[in-house]
């Protein structure tokens, strides 16, 4: 039995208890989310979760972001994490190629993501499934929710 990836629809307390478990892995920064995060990243139009199951447990989640812009409808990669006993099994890499297919299937003209240097195992999946290192700076400005 290979791995099974379907798009999450429902907040039940399997996917929560998965992404508790999941997110540390991906970010120590990163908090459980609750029910109620959950639903609203699973409502949220422009996303598609993604789940990866083993032998029926739940073992990795990739968020496919796509929005439309005056260029063209986009795409991003956000928040792929597989769970550290589930590693080496093809599960990134099935998890990948079904956001490839769902970006081509919703018009996108292109595909981003970003992988931290020292995430060497995912550097070396997202060039084999053809992405392309770019030259690039990136940008970010922490907002405080409660900020003016």
């Amino acid at each position: 039995m290979g791995v099974e990836i379907e798009i999450l629809r429902e907040a039940s307390d399997e996917l929560v208890t998965a992404l508790g478990r999941l997110l540390p892995q991906l970010s120590t920064t990163a908090k459980a989310p609750d029910r109620e995060a959950v639903a609203r990243l699973l409502t949220f139009e422009a996303n598609t979760v993604l789940g990866a199951s083993l032998q029926g447990r739940l073992v990795g989640t990739l968020t496919l972001v796509t929005f439309p812009l005056p260029s063209g409808v986009r795409a991003r990669i956000e928040d792929v994490v597989v769970d550290e006993d589930a590693r080496g099994q093809g599960v990134a890499a099935a998890l990948t190629d079904r956001a490839l297919q769902l970006a081509r299937e919703m018009g996108a003209r292109t595909v981003d993501l970003t992988s931290r240097p020292s995430r060497e195992a995912a550097n070396r999946l997202y060039e084999r499934a053809g992405f392309q290192r770019r030259d690039s700076t990136l940008y970010r400005l922490e907002l405080d929710p409660a900020g003016p």
